[in-house]
């Protein structure tokens, strides 16, 4: 039980530390693009997703891990990295926007259902094995970008007061 303590408190510290660092650093960078260019960064990162195949990797998690979880957020992850770089390739055009938000609903539903496999399969934290910091590390960056990601989606600014917010920067 102690073990499930440190990997629940592991992943709020990454909240934690990971919402101080979008909120500083990240954040004040996005927020004056134009969406295209605020989204870029996000959707590179989220490209990164297809580490979650490492679930699927015999020997990287115990052979305990209950593989309706492993394949789920495996499969999950990979499709979620071929949006992002589908987006990626299309935007600025309104096809990149309309794949960014598929991305992003994609991305985000896929994290939950991870947590939700993880919690109904009864996932112990020893049977990650190395993949131990995908969700203590990894997805709570994921969960605030996509947070962020939903908000630049949202925003609907004209071109002309973006470049007027730029220039005032």
């Amino acid at each position: 039980m102690q073990t499930q303590i440190f990997f629940f408190v592991s992943i709020a510290f990454s909240v934690i530390a990971w919402g101080i660092v979008a909120a500083r650093y990240i954040w004040p960078e996005l927020r004056v693009r134009q969406r295209a260019e605020a989204l870029r960064p996000l959707l590179i990162l989220h490209s990164f997703r297809f580490i979650g195949l490492a679930f699927l990797v015999p020997g990287v998690v115990s052979p305990d891990l209950p593989s309706a979880f492993a394949q789920s957020a495996a499969y999950g992850d990979i499709i979620a990295a071929m949006l992002a770089l589908l987006a990626l390739m299309s935007l600025p055009s309104a096809s990149g926007v309309v794949i960014a938000w598929i991305f992003s609903l994609w991305g985000t539903a896929d994290l939950f259902n991870a947590f939700y496999q993880a919690n109904h399969a009864g996932v112990m934290a020893g049977q990650l094995g190395a993949t131990y910091f995908i969700p203590t590390l990894i997805v709570p960056l994921l969960m605030i970008t996509h947070g962020l990601g939903f908000r630049i989606l949202l925003q609907h600014q004209p071109e002309r007061a973006m470049q007027e917010r730029r220039h005032l920067a």
